[in-house]
């Protein structure tokens, strides 16, 4: 791995921790938006955005939502907003699969703290970056993540792999993950790992941690594999392309 630092260790409880570094190239080749397409680029870690009684309630959700389903493979994911659901090697829609029974999963106020907790979140990373929190929108996917010790049944379940959001998926111009569980409590391995030139940084997630950064290739990534436990979060994404926002998910 060469010379590792940890960003942020779990035992932290940080107001606001942020690295500025230089912006890729990548935000070059789409279409740029005044007061949102990143200029200044980084990654930023807070614990003062989202309890940790907050994440717990949130993480309620993703454990009642998963538990309709759930990978063969080592990881699960629970998209609110598509109803994409991992179901053995495939996915199913979650809305159509289970349809009127869903009612007695989640409720309104599940959906309520979803959406006050992404508002939070993206107040947070207008604020760091110094953009309008109005020029920015949810994108897809945004979702929720299981992930387990079980070996990879398919590709969707090698979660391990160094990758660019901006080049996995074109829309994002903002990441942010809103841990919910515990490194070395609930989980081991799973750290999250930025890979930059001269060393890898990483961030020890921690209920209701919310680590965000810009999507380009300054920010190579990738997550370790978890070696025992259960490791809960969720992806928030956002683009400065309105074609591509999306609303929060409604019950």
């Amino acid at each position: 791995d060469g010379v590792t630092e940890v960003l942020a260790h779990h035992s932290d409880n940080l107001q606001d921790k942020f690295m500025e570094i230089p912006c890729s190239e990548d935000y070059e080749s789409h279409k740029r938006f005044a007061g949102c397409t990143p200029r200044k680029c980084g990654r930023g870690v807070t614990d003062a955005v989202i309890t940790r009684e907050e994440a717990e309630r949130i993480r309620r959700i993703a454990e009642r939502g998963l538990s309709l389903g759930g990978s063969d493979g080592g990881a699960s994911i629970l998209d609110l907003h598509s109803g994409a659901l991992s179901l053995g090697k495939h996915f199913v829609n979650l809305y159509r699969y289970f349809g009127d029974k869903i009612q007695d999963i989640f409720t309104e106020e599940d959906f309520a703290l979803y959406r006050d907790v992404r508002q939070r979140i993206q107040q947070r990373i207008a604020q760091v970056f110094g953009i309008s929190s109005s020029a920015m929108y949810l994108t897809k996917p945004t979702f929720f993540s299981r992930m387990n010790s079980t070996g990879a049944k398919t590709t969707h379940d090698e979660y391990w792999h160094p990758h660019v959001d901006k080049v996995t998926y074109g829309s994002f111009d903002y990441t942010s993950l809103l841990y919910l569980s515990d490194y070395s409590k609930d989980f081991g391995g799973g750290r999250f790992v930025f890979m930059d030139a001269d060393s890898n940084k990483t961030v020890e997630p921690r209920a209701g941690r919310v680590s965000f950064f810009t999507s380009g290739s300054e920010n190579l990534h990738r997550v370790e594999r978890v070696q025992w436990g259960t490791r809960f979060a969720i992806t928030i994404s956002f683009t400065c392309d309105p074609q591509h926002g999306i609303g929060d998910p409604l019950l």
